[in-house]
Order: structure tokens, then sequence, then C-alpha cells
């Protein structure tokens, strides 16, 4: 099949999420000038530099992180394991503005070094971030954005030692998770990695 976007693709739902899979989970932990703690999943989310390494969600509308980013210049991202799927969608949940997520889900919160939003404890790695800008996602055809990109630099890393493997990350032991469309998650394992070198490229 083909469709035009703008046209509508006659499916019982939008495909789009199901092709551009699997996304990387954005496990954003936030802190209002208040002090308030806001924890949400994002799953338009991605590494997008390495030299500084940056990092960049999507927000369908303002919501409550990346309000209380745009406050304190700040954020943790927290990586979404499979051990973690259920308290990671319990996150998900419309709290009220306020409402702390990370007690909600029954999380254990850990203090960050370089920023003030706490991370999840149990997460095997967390980035912290800086803010550094945030762009609106206006469509072709103008009007009101209905998403906002949200972009920071990592200035921390956390790593459970336990994954670090003769010098690498163990990425796969983590078992993190990634989104697909509709209501599907991907977990990644050692039993599904391969590894390839690039032309001319070394091993990194």
């Amino acid at each position: 099949m083909f469709y035009e976007t703008a046209r509508g693709h006659g499916l019982p739902h939008d495909p789009f999420k199901a092709i551009v899979t699997p996304r990387p989970v954005g496990w954003i932990t936030a802190m209002s000038a208040k002090g308030e703690v806001n924890l949400s999943p994002y799953s338009f989310f991605n590494a997008v530099s390495e030299k500084p390494a940056m990092v960049a969600f999507s927000s369908s509308g303002r919501k409550d992180a990346l309000t209380f980013i745009e406050e304190t210049k700040e954020f943790v991202c927290n990586l979404a394991t499979y051990d973690l799927r259920e308290q990671m969608n319990a996150t998900s949940a419309p709290l009220p503005r306020g409402v702390n997520e990370m007690e909600h889900a029954g999380l254990a919160a850990a203090p960050s070094r370089l920023v003030k939003p706490p991370r999840v404890a149990a997460s095997p790695a967390a980035l912290e971030c800086r803010w550094v800008q945030t762009v609106p996602l206006v469509p072709l055809e103008g009007g009101e954005p209905s998403y906002y990109l949200v972009v920071g630099q990592v200035v921390g890393i956390h790593i459970d030692d336990r994954f670090i493997v003769d010098g690498l990350v163990d990425t796969a032991a983590m078992r993190p998770i990634a989104r697909s469309g509709y209501r599907d998650y991907f977990v990644a394992t050692p039993e599904t990695r391969f590894a390839m070198t690039r032309p001319g490229a070394g091993g990194g």
C-alpha cells in the first residue's frame, strides 16, 4: 500500500510508529523550580550527538516534564529496562501536576551528581543533562505545533558496574526496552545481539 499522510491510511491504527521502530524510551526525570519531581516515559527519544554528547526527546504538548525542564534547565534520562517495564508504564499515568510519578510507581530515587533532578535508583544507567533548547515542531502547512523537541547536553553518566565487562558496557545484559507502534515493545537481549564493522572504520 501507499498513502499520503495528509489524506490518511484507512487502517484501524496509524502505522507510522510501527515502522519507525524500535525507538529507545526516554525515561525523563525533571524537577520544577518549586522542587516538584516528574518522571515520565517518552517514545520519541534518542541520542543526537556524540561530541558533545546530546540527547533529545519530543513532547506532545507542553507537559510537566517540558515545563519543569525549562524552569530549572536540567533533567535526567534513566534507562528503561525489561525488569522495570511495569514501573515505567505506571509513570505514564496522567497524574495531576505536582504528584511524584516516581513515588506513584513505587520507585526509589537516587541523588544525581551534577543536576538537581533525581535518578531512578534501580535503573542500571542514567544520563544527567542540562537543557540546551526547545524546538517547536511547526508543520509545513503552518499553525501551532503539536510537539516540542527538547535537546539536552549530557554532563554526567551513571553506569552500574555490574554491566561493565572488559571495559565495555554490556548493553544487552541490561535488557533495555524500546517502543514500537500500538501497545508493542521490544527488548534487547544477548541472544539478539550481533556485530558488524563499517567499511573503513574501527571497532568502536
